[in-house]
């Protein structure tokens, strides 16, 4: 399958944002920067919804979102934890702001993530993470996106019943992937 964002690109466009002030600047240097280089892709104008998944909470602005990849902003400022999820999908996560712990089954020393790193996880993998403060990334998802949403919207339909926030994803995510397919894009 042809994806249109490589992952090595958004690597660099993140590390350019890392370490701009304020942090809204920061954020909105990134989306300034995948609205220039993917300008019929990339929308920036939805607002922030809460995101709960794998036990932990967040909250993520959709930029991108078709049936073959993603690209969001996530992060908290009050720090999480929880369960990665497990997909046939890749997922990168470009730390911007903030650090990010993680580890797999079997190791018994975490992982730091700091502002430029990029943590990936590969297809059918799973790990626990935890923003012990707070944490702000890019995070990008390439494979069969649909997969995903039953975990990503699990927590949110049987444990917070936030049908506000429910509504406001499907309708988002929903809105950029019809965009997408009507640019020909899967």
């Amino acid at each position: 399958m042809a994806y249109l964002f490589d992952p090595g690109e958004l690597h660099e466009i993140a590390k350019l944002a890392v370490g701009k002030r304020p942090l809204a600047s920061l954020l909105g240097s990134v989306e300034e920067a995948l609205k220039s280089r993917f300008p019929k892709h990339i929308t920036c104008d939805n607002p922030w919804v809460f995101n709960n998944a794998g036990g932990a909470m967040g909250q993520m602005k959709l930029l991108h979102c078709s049936l073959s990849e993603y690209l969001i902003l996530f992060g908290t400022p009050i720090g999480t934890e929880g369960h990665s999820g497990r997909y046939s999908t890749e997922v990168y996560d470009y730390v911007l702001e903030g650090e990010m712990w993680c580890y797999h089954a079997g190791e018994f020393h975490r992982t730091e993530y700091k502002p430029g790193d990029v943590a990936y996880l590969g297809p059918d993998k799973a790990k626990g993470y935890a923003v012990p403060n707070f944490v702000f990334m890019l995070e990008y998802a390439r494979g069969a996106i649909p997969t995903m949403l039953p975990f990503g919207l699990a927590d949110t339909l049987f444990s917070t019943r936030d049908r506000v926030t429910m509504g406001r994803t499907l309708w988002q995510y929903g809105k950029l992937a019809v965009k997408e397919l009507l640019q020909g894009k899967i």
